[in-house]
């Protein structure tokens, strides 16, 4: 019996289980293999009794999926090819056609070409829809249609898209892609620098150093660093990307597990790169994980102003752990505190609401920096300095998820010629056309008041709730409807901040709106104001 045991054991599904919790396997071994035999036994005679065939991999791959979707979001079984997209993203480096896309259901849609690549030179244009790679129609396509632009350099695939009503062919010839940490970096003024670093790929430490090399050979005695949007990536570059600003031997993170080998103290190895250049980092709700390492520590040791709007409160690392068959576990092992040793996690995904949904932190602690200022955990890093243009806000998140702003700057780009995209103002005029264009698309997004008036009409309280006071409801629900529109105007700044990000790149790619926002982004100005005024900048660090 024991040896039968064993050999169940050995079914992929106990490689998971294991990975994910060793301790607990040991003190409940019974449970796990109990679990596991029903497991098999059920997975052997649903594919041996089912109606009609069934595909043995697909059921396996979604079951472990979903098994994992219980525990928090970056918990991920990772098949083979998972894994090489991993590889990729972490190394910087891939071959493709060079764009970013979004697959629907029975379309690609071109997000963003980056310039010079494959395709770009093919001439594709952010909102063209790829209906056709290759023979392969799109729409009869099952899977993620993106895997279909990937191969090998110097092969050739023909896309057949629809631009504007009209549909076109063109042949794409696949090259190496380089994805850069550092996307951008330019003088603001003649003693500011200004770095933007996109992510945390193996990338990022180098090319900071790069970029700070060649800033302060044209006069940078100041620097603002980018991380807004940037989601994260490879601990040991924001490790990195810290000791630039940091003296060796300063404590930078901590983790903690359950696991002993991953509970450990991550100091600076180098000597800093400059650790006296006074430095402003700007996060907002999108700088994540490591970005939260970098501007955390930074503002934990009073090494810099941080500025913006609240991150987006990862506190969580996760590892890859290798399964069978080329695939892995990427697992969240630890939660990582800063030196104030704060853990600054957002989001509890071990006590859920009622709808499954993970529980927002709304009590925070209160820890001090070196200098004794005070800094809290439990939701993300909070800037020194906020800004109202950085900070968002549901309307306009729902513009954005819906395509609406994107799919507007595509009908603007074609419709509208713009001389000098340096200068470009999105007019008053333009925003009531944007009005206009959100009330004819039927765009609608469910607020927390329309929910709770919602669940309040189905609970069937008909003693409470008479049939004029149900109308009452229906008229509230209505003129709630009616004043998004309005909505519009009261975010007004921050909409049109986002257009004329969509539209600029539209023109001047992803350089040209960089190059955009040294003269027009509000966070970049403030920072740079600051930086100016040297009492200021010590007095808020002191």
């Amino acid at each position: 019996m024991k040896n039968l045991l064993k050999k169940k054991l050995l079914f992929p599904v106990f490689a998971l289980v294991i990975l994910v919790s060793t301790a607990s396997f040991k003190t409940d071994f019974f449970e796990v293999a109990k679990q596991i035999e029903i497991f098999t036994t059920l997975f052997k005679e649903l594919n041996m009794n089912y109606v009609d065939e069934t595909n043995p991999a697909e059921l396996m791959d979604t079951a472990i999926k979903n098994m994992l979707d219980d525990l928090d979001p970056y918990t991920k079984f990772l098949n083979e090819q998972d894994v090489e997209a991993y590889k990729i993203n972490n190394a910087g480096q891939y071959s493709g056609i060079g764009a970013t896309v979004r697959s629907f259901k029975d379309k690609l849609l071109i997000i963003e070409p980056y310039k010079d690549y494959p395709a770009d030179k093919a001439g594709l244009k952010a909102g063209d829809e790829i209906i056709k790679i290759g023979n392969i129609l799109l729409a009869d396509f099952e899977d993620n249609g993106g895997e279909l632009l990937k191969g090998a350099n110097n092969t050739t695939v023909e896309v057949t898209y629809k631009r504007q009503g009209e549909i076109k062919t063109t042949k794409i010839t696949r090259a190496d892609v380089e994805v850069d940490a550092v996307p951008f970096y330019n003088m603001v003024d003649e003693k500011t620098g200004y770095i933007v670093l996109s992510k945390f790929n193996a990338k990022a430490s180098s090319q900071t150093k790069a970029a700070l090399v060649d800033l302060k050979g044209k006069g940078a005695e100041k620097i603002i660093l980018d991380l807004r949007g940037n989601p994260g990536g490879l601990l040991s570059e924001a490790i990195n990307v810290t000791n630039l600003f940091i003296d060796k031997g300063e404590l930078i993170v901590t983790t903690k597990s359950k696991v002993k080998k991953f509970n450990r103290e991550y100091l600076t190895k180098q000597k800093a790169f400059d650790s006296k250049i006074p430095l402003v980092v700007l996060v907002d709700g999108s700088s994540a994980s490591a970005s939260e390492i970098v501007s955390g520590s930074l503002q934990d040791l009073d090494r810099a102003v941080i500025m913006g709007a609240r991150s987006f409160g990862k506190g969580l690392v996760q590892r890859p752990l290798r399964l069978t068959y080329g695939t892995q576990l990427k697992v969240t092992i630890s939660r990582y505190f800063t030196p104030s040793g704060r853990c600054i996690q957002s989001l509890d995904y071990w006590n859920r609401d009622k709808d499954n949904k993970a529980v927002r932190n709304t009590t925070f602690n209160t820890f001090k920096t070196r200098n004794g200022r005070k800094v809290e955990d439990g939701g993300g890093v909070l800037p020194d300095i906020e800004i109202d243009a950085v900070k968002a806000n549901p309307l306009t998140t729902a513009l954005l998820n819906n395509m609406v702003i994107f799919n507007f700057a595509t009908d603007y780009y074609y419709k509208s010629k713009i001389e000098n995209i340096t200068d470009f103002r999105f007019s008053n005029t333009d925003f009531q056309n944007f009005k206009n264009y959100v009330s004819k698309t039927g765009f609608s997004f469910e607020t927390k008041s329309e929910k709770a008036i919602k669940e309040a009409m189905t609970n069937k309280e008909d003693i409470i709730f008479n049939s004029k006071l149900k109308e009452n409801y229906k008229a509230l629900l209505l003129d709630l409807e009616k004043s998004k529109i309005s909505a519009l105007e009261t975010h007004q700044k921050e909409i049109i901040s986002k257009i004329e990000d969509e539209i600029v790149k539209r023109y001047a790619y992803r350089e040209g709106l960089y190059n955009f926002y040294l003269k027009n982004d509000a966070a970049i100005l403030t920072a740079t104001e600051l930086l100016n005024n040297s009492l200021k900048y010590k007095e808020i660090l002191n």
